[in-house]
C-alpha cells in the first residue's frame, strides 16, 4: 500500500522499523526450531462457509460469481511460478498423485510399503503447499520442505510411471535447503521474478528497472531473465500477456543487451480472459462490464494502462453485490518491492455488516480530527496533513467464494495507484469468513498466560475485525502526501508550509513532481505504511464512540474496556508471532506487515513504561505476555501516537483453509464445499482443474 501521511523524505524517523530484533532475538531463538523447515504437524484447517449466502444469490449473479471465480482460479499457476521454478510441477506432482490413487490415499500404506506416519506427514506438505501456491510460506516467505525421507518419496511416487518421472524432476528442489528462504537470488535465497539459470546481480536488475523508466514500462506484471546468447549476456523482460511477440516489429529490443519479450504466463492468462467473457455476460450494470472488459485488453496485451482503466470503473461500481479483486496487485514478495503477485478475489456481500461499517464510515471525520497530527482550526480540525475533503471510500464486508494468492488475507485498501485513490476513489473490502477464522476455539494460543486463555479467545475475533477495520479506513484511507503534483504546482502552501508535529519546525522537505512514496523508500515504503495503519487500528481501540457503533459498549456482554485489553495483548502476541517470519540466516524479515508488527512491540517494550512486558521460562520453553491494564490509557496510548508521528492487518498461526468450488449444473451453478482436512484441501484443488 501507499503511505498517505507524511511531511516529507527528509523528516521521517523509521528507528522503530526493527531491521534486526535485537532485544528479543536472543529468547525467541531458545524456543523455536532453527533446523526444522518442515510444517508443523496438525495445522488448524479451516473452512470459508460459503453456501448460504451463494444460495441466495439470483441466477445471473451465481453465473457472474461463477465465471469471475474461475477466472481467479486460473492465476493460480501464475502465482507458483512467481514462488519457484519447482512450484508448478510440484503441483502437478501432488494432483497426478490424486488421479493414481483415486483419492484413496490409504492404499498407498499397502501399496507403496510407507508407514501411516509417512503418509500423513506427505499430506500435511501438500495441503500447505496447496495453501501456499508455492513452497515457501505466503506469510514470512520460508521454504519449508515434507517431513518425509526421499526414499519414502519415492514409494510413494512408484504407485505410477507418471507420477514417478514427475518426481524425478523435482525430488532435489523439492528437498533442498537452501534456499531458506525468498529473496534477490543468491546461496541462501531465490526469487520467481528473477528466473534465470545465469547468476543474475541486483545491478542488472535495477540496469533493467532504468530502461522501464525511460521507456515508461510499468514493473507490476513483469520478471527479469538473464540468458546468454552468443556468448553475450542477455536481460530479457518477461510481459505478463496472453498474446506473444512483440507489439510492433523490432520493437523488443530496449536498450542494449535488453529485451522485452511479452506472453509471460501466456496461457493461464489466455484461459483468465476466456472466462472473464463468460462473466461479462452476466454483468449487473455497464460500470461492471467496463472494467471486466480493460481486464480483458490487460491480461490479453499486457498493457498497465488498460489495468488502471479497469481500476477507474471498479472504484464507481459501489456496493456490488459481487465484489472482486483481480490482477498483479501487491508487490510484497518481490525483493525489489515493484512486481506483484497475481491476487484475486470473489466475494459475496454481506448486507449486515455493512450498515455497520457504513456508519462508521459516514462518522469517519469525526475521527479523522483525533489523529495525532490533527491540528484544531486547521482545515476543518483535521490538520494540514489530511485531505481538506474526506472521499468516503466504498466500504464492504464480503464472504469470500474465491481467494487465490499466497495468503487468504483478511482485507484490502485497493487501488494501489495514488492518483486514482485522490481522483476517482478507493475500496476497502473486509472478508467476513476470513475473519471469523479467530473465532476458531481449535486455533493455537501461544504466549498467552494460562489465567488469560479464555477472555482472549472469546474477544481476539472482535479485536481483529474491529481493527482491521479502523486499518482500511483510516489507517490507509487518510493523509497526504505533502508534493509537487505538477512542475510548480503543489498540494500544500509552499510559502507558508506546515508545522512538522515532531520537531515544532516548519517541513522542509517535500516529494519532487514524479516522485512517489515507493520510489523514495523502496521496499521499506511498505512496512512504514502498514506499521502506520496498525498504529492508527490500536491507537482507536479505546474510543467508545467507535466501538459504541459495532454495538460495544460499557455494558455490553463483552465491554468495550474488554476489547481495549484484548488490543495491547494481541500487540503482544502479533510481535512475538512476527518473529517466525524473520530469517535468521539472511536476517531479513519475511513481509512488512510482521516488520510492521514486531516494530511496534518493541518500540512500546521501549517507550511504553512497562505497559507490555514478555516473561520468560526456560525450564517451561515459554514466552509469555504481561499487560498492564492501569497504564493502557496513560502510557501505552501515548506511546502510540509518538510512534505513529514518526511513520494490511494479518496475523497468522498456522491455519490452512480450504475453499469451495461452483459447477454449472445445466441451468444453474451449485456450490461444492469440502471437508475441513489434507485430503479435503487436496480433492479441492483436483476438482478446481486448473
Amino acid at each position: 500500500m501507499l503511505l498517505t501521511q507524511n511531511v516529507g523524505t527528509g523528516a521521517i524517523l523509521l528507528s522503530s522499523i526493527a531491521i534486526l530484533p535485537s532485544t528479543l532475538l536472543p529468547a525467541y531463538a531458545m524456543f523455536s526450531s532453527e533446523s526444522s523447515h518442515t510444517p508443523l504437524p496438525g495445522a488448524t484447517i479451516h473452512q470459508l462457509k460459503i453456501k448460504p449466502v451463494f444460495d441466495a444469490l439470483v441466477k445471473r449473479e451465481k453465473f457472474y460469481a461463477h465465471y469471475l471465480a474461475r477466472a481467479a482460479w486460473h492465476g493460480s499457476r501464475i502465482v507458483m511460478r512467481q514462488v519457484s521454478p519447482e512450484s508448478p510441477d510440484i503441483f502437478d506432482f501432488i494432483i497426478d498423485l490424486y488421479h493414481a490413487c483415486d483419492g484413496k490415499w490409504d492404499i498407498l500404506v499397502a501399496q507403496c510399503n510407507i508407514t501411516s506416519e509417512e503418509l500423513t506427514s506427505f499430506l500435511e506438505y501438500a495441503a500447505m503447499f496447496l495453501c501456499n501456491l508455492g513452497n515457501f510460506y505466503g506469510e514470512g516467505d520460508q521454504k519449508f520442505v515434507p517431513n518425509v525421507t526421499a526414499e519414502a518419496l519415492r514409494k510413494i511416487a512408484d504407485i505410477s510411471p507418471k507420477t514417478k518421472a514427475s518426481l524425478d524432476k523435482i525430488i532435489d528442489p523439492l528437498l533442498a535447503v537452501p534456499p531458506f528462504s525468498l529473496g534477490y537470488p543468491t546461496e541462501n535465497a531465490l526469487s520467481g521474478y528473477y528466473p534465470s539459470v545465469e547468476p543474475i546481480t541486483q545491478d542488472e536488475i535495477a540496469k533493467v528497472s532504468e530502461v522501464m523508466n525511460k521507456t515508461s514500462i510499468g514493473p507490476e506484471n513483469t520478471r527479469v531473465r538473464k540468458v546468454v546468447k552468443d556468448g553475450k549476456p542477455i536481460l530479457q523482460l518477461l510481459q505478463a500477456s496472453a498474446e506473444t511477440g512483440p507489439l510492433k516489429a523490432g520493437h523488443d529490443e530496449l536498450a542494449d543487451g535488453i529485451f522485452l519479450v511479452r506472453g509471460d504466463h501466456s496461457d493461464e492468462l489466455a484461459r483468465v480472459c476466456s472466462a472473464l467473457e463468460k462473466a461479462r455476460d452476466y454483468a449487473g450494470n455497464d460500470k461492471q462490464t467496463q472494467f471486466l472488459t480493460h481486464y480483458i485488453e490487460f491480461f490479453r496485451t499486457g498493457s498497465l494502462k488498460a489495468f488502471q482503466e479497469s481500476q477507474k470503473a471498479w472504484v464507481t461500481d459501489v456496493s456490488a453485490r459481487v465484489e472482486n479483486i483481480l490482477g498483479f496487485i501487491e508487490p510484497y514478495r518481490d525483493p525489489a518491492g515493484i512486481r506483484s503477485e497475481w491476487e484475486a478475489m470473489i466475494g459475496i456481500a454481506d448486507a449486515d455488516e455493512i450498515k455497520k461499517l457504513k456508519s462508521f464510515v459516514d462518522s469517519s471525520t469525526t475521527f479523522i480530527r483525533q489523529l495525532p497530527w490533527a491540528v484544531k482550526g486547521v482545515n476543518d480540525g483535521k490538520g494540514p496533513f489530511e485531505k481538506s475533503l474526506f472521499e468516503a471510500p466504498d466500504f464492504t464486508s464480503v464472504h469470500a467464494l474465491a481467494v487465490c494468492g499466497s495468503i487468504v488475507f483478511e482485507a484490502a485498501n485497493l487501488p494501489n495507484y495514488e492518483y486514482i485513490r485522490e481522483t476517482y476513489g478507493f475500496k476497502n473490502i473486509v472478508l467476513a469468513n476470513r475473519l471469523s477464522v479467530n473465532n476458531n476455539s481449535n486455533l493455537p494460543c501461544y504466549w498467552i498466560d494460562p489465567s488469560e486463555l479464555k477472555s482472549f479467545k472469546s474477544t481476539t475475533h472482535i479485536v481483529r475485525f474491529l481493527t482491521t477495520a479502523i486499518h482500511e479506513l483510516i489507517g490507509h484511507g487518510t493523509g497526504k502526501l505533502l508534493s509537487e503534483t505538477s512542475p510548480g504546482t503543489y498540494n500544500f502552501d509552499k510559502q507558508n508550509p506546515p508545522i512538522n508535529p515532531l520537531n515544532g519546525e516548519v517541513v522542509t522537505s517535500h516529494y519532487l513532481h514524479g516522485q512517489t512514496w515507493g520510489s523514495v523508500f523502496g521496499k521499506l515504503a511498505g512496512t512504514v505504511e502498514e506499521c502506520r495503519a496498525i498504529l492508527m487500528s490500536e491507537y482507536f481501540m479505546d474510543n467508545k464512540d467507535l466501538l459504541g457503533i459495532f454495538g460495544y459498549t460499557d455494558s455490553s456482554n463483552i465491554t468495550a474496556e474488554d476489547l481495549l485489553y484484548a488490543t495491547y495483548l494481541n500487540i503482544g502476541v502479533d510481535g512475538l508471532q512476527a518473529l517466525e517470519h524473520y530469517g535468521f540466516q539472511d536476517q531479513a524479515w519475511g513481509q512488512v506487515h510482521h516488520q510492521a508488527h514486531f516494530s511496534i512491540l518493541k518500540h512500546l517494550l521501549q517507550d511504553g513504561d512497562g505497559i507490555i512486558s514478555i516473561a520468560h521460562d526456560l525450564t517451561q520453553q515459554c514466552l509469555t505476555v504481561h499487560v498492564d491494564r492501569s497504564k493502557i490509557l496513560s502510557h501505552g496510548k501515548p506511546s502510540l501516537g509518538r510512534v505513529a508521528q514518526d511513520r494490511r492487518v494479518e496475523t497468522e498461526y498456522e491455519v490452512e483453509f480450504v475453499q469451495p468450488n461452483t459447477f454449472v449444473k445445466g441451468e444453474n451453478v451449485e456450490v461444492k464445499v469440502y471437508e475441513e482436512s489434507n485430503e479435503g484441501i487436496i480433492q479441492s484443488w483436483v476438482e478446481r482443474d486448473i
